[in-house]
């Protein structure tokens, strides 16, 4: 057991994570000795990697349609749970190959509590770009309606344009301070 996971399972249950679930290939009763002693609901063990993906697929069908299934993985036998699952966050610091490819996210560490920083960068990250959006179609409409009642200058066009993108690129800005603590690498 990682020295700092308990301290990651009870910031994902205060940022409302809805369900944690710990799959292993461990033996049965490691997983439920480990999981009361974290605070985990759900425990299976002894799960070969064919029997995490199906475990994932039962709890991809019972979640909800706006719900997220994410797996947090390090060995080999979690990569095919990484690339089926929602998001897949590896743990990069002594994670196999084959975990960190089929992940969408890396962990440079192996500090389990990373993950609930990395679910608070990606909702604040989407949230900014929310905010982007909305300023960006706000102003360019507001221009485009002023231009079409001959009230916008040449000039009203070109912040509509360039100011925009630099607002947007200092609003996004906000996102590097969030995650200044925090190592992970996400892949496109």
């Amino acid at each position: 057991m990682k020295e700092d996971a308990a301290k990651a399972i009870s910031e994902m249950k205060a940022q409302k994570v809805k369900k944690v679930v710990m799959l292993t290939g461990g033996a049965e009763s490691v997983a439920e000795s480990v999981a009361m002693s974290l605070g985990i609901g759900e425990a299976y063990g002894g799960l070969l990697p064919a029997d995490k993906v199906q475990k994932v697929e039962e709890l991809m069908a019972g979640k909800s349609a706006k719900g997220k299934l994410i797996f947090v993985g390090d060995g080999i036998n979690g990569a095919p749970v990484l690339a089926r699952a929602d998001v897949g966050i590896a743990m990069g610091g002594l994670g196999s190959d084959a975990a960190i490819e089929a992940a969408g996210v890396v962990i440079m560490t192996d500090e389990p509590s990373k993950v609930p920083a990395a679910i608070k960068i990606a909702k604040r990250t989407l949230a900014i770009a929310k905010q982007n959006i909305a300023i960006a179609l706000g102003v360019k409409g507001a221009v485009l309606a002023l231009g079409a009642l001959g009230m916008a200058t040449m000039w009203a066009a070109v912040f509509a344009g360039v100011g925009v993108t630099l607002i947007a690129i200092l609003n996004a800005m906000r996102t590097q301070v969030l995650g200044s603590d925090t190592v992970l690498t996400v892949k496109g």
